[in-house]
This record gives C-alpha cells, structure tokens and sequence, in this order.
C-alpha cells in the first residue's frame, strides 16, 4: 500500500509560448511537511495552485490518496495564501463563525483556538490584529475543515523574527496531529527547520530534491569563512579560496582549524569572524548561479 497523500506525475503547464511548469513529478507522504523552493518564476505557485484543483494543468495528473483529484477536493484540504482579505468590522470569533459555514467538516471552535493560540485576542477586530495574530488566524482558517493536508504559502513573510519562530512552533504542533504540510517559502532557515522532504525548482523544471541534510551533504563538504572586507596578505594568494561577497571575504575551506591558523600566522584580523555552514540557499546558487531570494 502507498504511503503517499499526494502524486504529482508529469504535470506540465503552458500559457501560450510560456512553459510554467514542465513535466515534473513527486510524491508526498502523509505527515510529511514538503518544501516546494524556488525563486520567482520557477513555477512553484503554478504547481501549488494546480495541486489545489485552482487551475487546470495542460497535462499531468494530481492523485490524492492514489485517486484522481476530483472537483471537492476544496473540501478535504486547508490552504492559507500568502494574501487573504479578512472582513472589516468582524473579530477573530465572528470570522471563525463565518468560516465554519463554508464547510460540511468542521473543528470545533475551541480546538481551533487552542491549536493557533487565539485566545488573548479572540474579540479583537480583524484590524486591529498585528502581522503575527492575523497569521496565526489564517491558519485556523486553514484548519477549520479539519483537512489532512494543509497549503502553507509563504505563511511567515512579513513577521519578525520572534512571531515566525512562534509561528513555527504552531506549525510542528500541527505535523504532531498526524497533518501534511505543504509548504512554500523564501526563507531557507524556515525550509530547513520544518521541511522533511523539500523539491527545488528554477524555470518550471525540479533541479532536485530529498530531504534537506542529505542534499547538503551531498553538495557540500566545506564550509564558509567570513571576514570584514580587507586586503589579505599576498602570503595567503594560492592558501586559501577566498573571494570578496559585499563588505565581506569569504574563504571556502573543509579544514576550519588549519584555515584559522592559517590565518593567525599571517596576522590576519579574526575580529568579525563568522563561521558558517552551507544551507540550501548556497545549495541553489551553486546549482544556478542564482539565489532563491532573487
């Protein structure tokens, strides 16, 4: 028996001379949280809304539970969009209320209030809500059908630093209850920390995927060395792999301590020294030459 929720097998998608989406394939498991990345452009959104049953591919077929999707399937998934209007003068409550009856599966209120912590403004006007509190009521509504696969896209963007780490934890919460979670993102800290499994795309095309560790390993054995912007010693020329990155150096070496000492030898300045592993946005760049926040 298949343990996948979701197939995807060769789903292309075209507008007129434009290929969005060029024959690809995957599989989702259940309870999986899968990162689909990308920069813009690279057909992730495409592929996102087919998988929704929004649009229509021009070829390829989408399999929930080894079954081709059907019409309803708005039914049995959640989705929170980047980008979704909430009605003026209706609190968190009354929008809940509101919700609830587009659907013939529901959560109940309380579970829901619990799961994405609304309590402390549950009788707040949708306005008044900062970016944090308005997220964490998108994905109640994500919830209220009690689905078992929920869309999260670009479900952080906007937040500081402590509401998307609270929102993670919201998120891992969730993947405990036995969900599937799509997620898509720009944040490569946030794919690594959540994402079992995440497929890259650049121009309609998967240029890989796996689970997030072993694709680094895969790639990348060193790891990177940052110094402020300075003229290193001509006694380093040939040393060390080095090249300037802004305001900074970067040296790429797999031997840190030989490195540092090489660079105490020389007199070089360790003040501002950053260390630093490869993460899928260096994974990106080194497989297109471009970064995923592009």
């Amino acid at each position: 028996m298949s343990k996948s929720v979701l197939d995807v097998k060769g789903l292309t998608k075209k507008y007129d001379d434009i290929t969005a989406v060029d024959d690809i394939s995957f599989s989702i498991n259940k309870g999986q949280c899968f990162g689909l990345l990308g920069p813009n452009g690279a057909g992730k959104t495409t592929t996102i809304e087919i998988m929704e049953g929004i649009i229509a591919p021009s070829s390829g077929r989408i399999y929930y539970y080894d079954q081709p999707m059907k019409a309803d399937i708005s039914q049995q998934i959640g989705i929170q969009f980047q980008h979704t209007a909430l009605q003026d003068f209706l609190t968190v409550k009354e929008t809940l209320d509101l919700f609830t009856a587009f659907y013939t599966r529901t959560l109940s209120h309380q579970t829901l209030i619990d799961l994405c912590d609304l309590t402390e403004f549950l009788h707040r006007d949708n306005r008044l809500l900062s970016g944090g509190q308005r997220q964490r009521l998108l994905l109640a509504l994500a919830l209220i059908n009690d689905p078992d696969i929920v869309f999260l896209d670009e479900p952080t963007t906007g937040l500081d630093p402590q509401a998307r780490r609270n929102f993670w934890q919201l998120i891992e919460n969730i993947k405990e209850k036995g969900k599937t979670i799509i997620l898509t993102t720009h944040y490569m800290d946030e794919a690594e920390q959540l994402c079992d499994e995440v497929v890259i795309m650049d121009k309609g095309k998967i240029i890989e995927s796996g689970c997030p560790e072993q694709l680094l390993a895969k790639h990348f054995t060193e790891v990177f060395i940052y110094l402020p912007l300075t003229e290193l010693p001509q006694s380093l020329v040939g040393k060390c792999q080095w090249k300037v990155v802004g305001e900074r150096v970067e040296i790429t070496t797999d031997q840190v301590e030989q490195t540092l000492s090489t660079l105490i030898a020389a007199q070089v300045s360790l003040e501002g020294l950053h260390v630093k592993s490869a993460n899928l946005d260096d994974l990106f760049l080194k497989l297109t030459g471009h970064s995923l926040r592009e």
